[in-house]
């Protein structure tokens, strides 16, 4: 019946596309801020073709079409996306303009939303397309919009301030550091589309996106220190106009693109991430100088304030209590039988609420058994929802909310009775070393991601095997639990935020995983903030990482002997402050269990 509706609903678009003389349609996971997690109304690849990752997208041609996700998804899109419909398409492999190129009609018009797509991907693929005599063509409204008949209207929530305790710098104070910016770079706006830096700017939070604090709205930031806010009339309180003070201009979302044109004969920045083409578009058409430059937010927000920072220590010394719960829950429980992903997922969350000061989960947790633990990105519902079995892995990758701090950790355990197999304790072992390999780097100033990135993969290669997935990602504060700009990956496949230099105050994931698909998964993850590391006769800066996330890590799954002298006396170190922060919050018998997970190996 499933399947019948999404070729329902497909048949409809396609009606709908030859009623406006279009050969195809784009269909991204995106919104008009180019978000990484978006709002239900903005779900419309879900919608037409029940793929419930968090990046892909589809292409709809009048005989065929495809799906296009990258390696996390490529089990799930086969589970969740019928073949008969939508062909797999694996990205870096291929691309929307490739196929297009190969697939397409001579002189296609093929759609898209401008509003929810980059000018880079609209240039690259509107060349891909004259090259066989067709058109990208930007559609008035979305056609997906006009079939799907209960599509969810957007959020009403209002939005909050986000009070300078926690924040710990003025909204004034951060527009004045973005006027500077302009003034230096001769330009006279900058637009703000991205939501999470519309929230840092101004210090406001919202409930617009399901796991990350944000409002729909967009900022456009003058080089005069003002700034006006354009959002939904119903979000807007007393509260948040009296916050704002009168160097911020409220006015309706639906204003926005008029405001745009209201530039003309003004030099204006956009970022090419994430202003969607639609925005460059109204502004160039009326005048202004588009000039494409990140976000000035961007790198100021990255760099968490001592208040951000102290606020992050806290926030995760009361999730880790959580965790330890859970993993007391989980030690006790899951032996006997009888436990799912789902009830794993709905205990871990019950603990994080006993803290009473949960704002909600910083994305859909990660619950994992057995071979689901090789999908790297599973995300865990009615339909594929497997019990834990004793005798077997079950990872766990969740986050929380806080207004002090965005906590993402993941831990790895041995569900009894027996033992992990020898292979089970190797690959753990050496996705550990790697871990460690990352927490206990130094480094000197300005050293990016990429180049520490094979610290954490060395073990893993050593033995012939590796991860497809970056090894460390930024983190907000009270924002987005994925944060550029930076990033510890590979720097091939043109990855963004590879190249950024680190910078203390930066916080990141320290995240390196092994995959046997159908069999098991193995991932260690922690926070980490960058810090100045005082050497004595260094010749020049140097920084390394402070760990920020204190939980057990699983040592029935240590293989002792292929650690050095160095990594075991890490992981004794980590245990005792590990137990030393969650002792005080925890009592009974998950205080006995936190003793004894916390053991010197």
């Amino acid at each position: 019946m499933l399947m019948q509706t999404h070729e329902s609903r497909l048949s409809a678009l396609r009606e709908e596309l030859k009623r406006r003389g279009l050969d195809g349609f784009v269909v991204p996971i995106s919104d008009e801020h180019m978000s990484e997690y978006i709002g239900a109304y903005a779900q419309r690849l879900a919608w037409l073709t029940g793929f419930g990752g968090s990046a892909g997208s589809a292409i709809v041609l009048k005989d065929r079409a495809a799906i296009f996700i990258d390696g996390r998804y490529t089990i799930q899109v086969r589970e969740q996306v019928d073949e008969r419909l939508f062909e797999y398409q694996s990205v870096p492999a291929t691309s929307h303009a490739k196929w297009l190129a190969a697939n397409a009609p001579d002189g296609a018009k093929i759609g898209y939303d401008a509003w929810l797509h980059s000018r880079g991907w609209a240039d690259m693929v509107g060349k891909a397309l004259a090259k066989k005599g067709g058109e990208l063509v930007a559609v008035s409204s979305n056609p997906v919009d006009a079939v799907w008949a209960d599509r969810p209207a957007p959020s009403p929530a209002p939005a909050v301030v986000h009070d300078e305790s926690h924040a710990g710098r003025s909204s004034a104070d951060k527009r004045a550091e973005v006027a500077d910016w302009l003034k230096a770079e001769g330009l006279d706006a900058a637009v703000i589309s991205a939501l999470d830096s519309v929230a840092w700017l101004l210090n406001i939070r919202g409930a617009d996106v399901e796991r990350t604090p944000v409002a729909l709205s967009y900022v456009l930031a003058h080089a005069d220190g003002t700034a006006e806010l354009f959002i939904a009339p119903e979000k807007v309180t007393p509260d948040l106009v009296q916050h704002l003070g009168n160097a911020v201009t409220v006015r309706p979302r639906d204003a926005f693109e008029q405001a745009l044109v209201g530039l003309a004969g003004k030099s204006v920045a956009v970022d090419p991430d994430y202003g969607v083409a639609a925005i460059s578009s109204a502004l160039e058409a009326a005048g202004a100088t588009v000039v494409a430059s990140r976000d000035p937010t961007i790198l100021p927000r990255a760099i968490k304030n001592p208040v951000e920072q102290a606020g992050q220590r806290s926030a995760q010394a009361r999730d880790g209590a959580a965790i330890a719960k859970f993993l007391h829950w989980l030690s006790v429980e899951a032996p006997k039988g009888g436990e799912t992903e789902l009830s794993a997922v709905a205990a871990l969350r019950g603990f994080r609420e006993e803290t009473g000061l949960l704002k909600d989960q910083s994305f859909d947790t990660i619950s994992a058994a057995g071979p689901h633990a090789a999908i790297p990105h599973y995300r865990v519902d009615e339909d594929s929802n497997l019990p834990i079995d004793p005798g077997s892995v079950f990872l766990c990758d969740s986050g929380a909310q806080y207004l002090d701090g965005t906590t993402d950790i993941t831990r790895t355990v041995w569900i009894g009775p027996g033992e992990p197999t020898p292979e089970h304790k190797d690959r753990f072992t050496r996705v550990l070393k790697g871990h460690i390999a990352i927490a206990r780097a130094v480094f000197p100033q300005g050293t990016n991601g990429s180049q520490l990135d094979a610290f954490a993969r060395q073990y893993l290669w050593q033995a012939g095997v590796d991860y497809a997935h970056g090894t460390g990602h930024g983190v907000g504060s009270y924002l987005s639990v994925h944060e550029g700009p930076q990033r510890i990956a590979k720097a091939t496949g043109g990855q963004a935020g590879t190249t950024q230099e680190l910078h203390a105050g930066m916080i990141l994931s320290n995240e390196p995983g092994y995959y046997k698909a159908g069999h098991f998964g193995i991932r260690i993850e922690n926070l980490v903030l960058v810090e100045p590391r005082a050497i004595e006769g260094a010749e020049g800066e140097y920084l390394g990482f402070e760990n920020l996330t204190w939980a057990p890590i699983d040592a029935t799954l240590v293989d002792a002997g292929l650690l050095t002298p160095q990594e075991v006396e890490w992981w004794n170190a980590y245990h005792a402050r590990t137990y030393e922060i969650l002792a005080p919050q925890v009592e009974g018998a998950v205080l006995a269990w936190l003793e004894q997970a916390c053991q010197p190996l």
